[in-house]
């Protein structure tokens, strides 16, 4: 991957801060052109530093009320690349990682309510083949949220 230098990195802190923020106001701030900061930001999506855009909104607003990490177990750690399709077939999974510990993978869901979750487990996740237990824990409140830091080089 190409280096970043400081100019980016600061265009990055300000748009991860506030990613409606108008080119204009982060040109004034970087003390460079409109233009400037448009092709950076380009750059930076085709290099793939920049992975998405979009808005944040509260599942609770859509009616998922229950947040629930997942820690799921598979007959063998290689079946991941088999299992993870038939996830991204569940709409209320929104995270999976393939993670070391006491789990093959863990799942981030939202789950209308206590009804729906057992619903999504039961007749859902643990029907998925290679599947071999799951352990449920559920999210009583979401403390921090919050983007990794830009650090800068030393010039």
């Amino acid at each position: 991957m190409e280096k970043i230098d400081n100019l980016d990195r600061k265009i990055l802190e300000i748009v991860m801060r506030n990613a409606r923020i108008a080119s204009k106001d982060v040109a004034q701030e970087c003390g460079v052109s409109r233009a400037a900061i448009h092709q950076r930001i380009q750059r930076m999506i085709d290099l793939d530093v920049i992975t998405g855009s979009g808005y944040i909104v509260d599942p609770k607003v859509l009616g998922y009320s229950t947040c629930t990490y997942i820690g799921v177990n598979l007959e063998r750690g290689a079946m991941y690349r088999e299992v993870v399709p038939e996830l991204e077939k569940i709409p209320e999974v929104v995270e999976c990682h393939f993670t070391t510990g006491p789990y093959t993978m863990l799942v981030k869901l939202f789950a209308r309510d206590n009804e729906h979750l057992m619903e999504l487990l039961n007749h859902k996740l643990q029907m998925i083949p290679g599947v071999v237990g799951t352990e449920t824990l559920i999210s009583l409140d979401h403390s921090i949220s919050r983007v990794l830091p830009v650090t800068y080089d030393e010039d």
